[in-house]
């Protein structure tokens, strides 16, 4: 029962995206208006991150800070180009080795950093 209440909410929705004058000027507004909420939430938990670790931080080497803040630097720089990346192939595959390869200096210099 709950399931077909909830379809039939989104087929509602729908609706109104298709049929409406303006209806998907209002669906780019809410999922910009949803990515901007998410992206702002993203930066406040870095900002708290950095504000809760500066003793840690501040024991990386100079080196390896600039690996740490370089690879959140990308993660910002493919949110941004997202779009373009993801119009060709190898774009998309560009994209992902970019994004593993953040994450993974991310991670390895938090984990080496943790252990002492």
């Amino acid at each position: 029962m709950k399931a077909a209440r909830n379809v039939a909410i989104i087929m509602l929705l729908a609706l109104g995206v298709a049929f409406l004058p303006g209806g998907g000027n209002a669906v780019d507004a809410v999922i910009t208006a949803i990515a901007m909420a998410f992206l702002a939430g993203i930066s406040w938990m870095l900002y708290t991150l950095s504000r809760q670790n500066q003793l840690t931080l501040a024991t990386l080497s100079d080196g390896r800070r600039a690996i740490f803040y370089g690879a959140f630097g990308m993660l910002a720089l493919l949110v941004a180009g997202q779009d373009k990346l993801w119009s060709t192939g190898p774009g998309t595959l560009l994209w992902v080795v970019l994004l593993a390869g953040s994450i993974v200096a991310i991670w390895r210099i938090w984990s080496d950093a943790s252990a002492y």
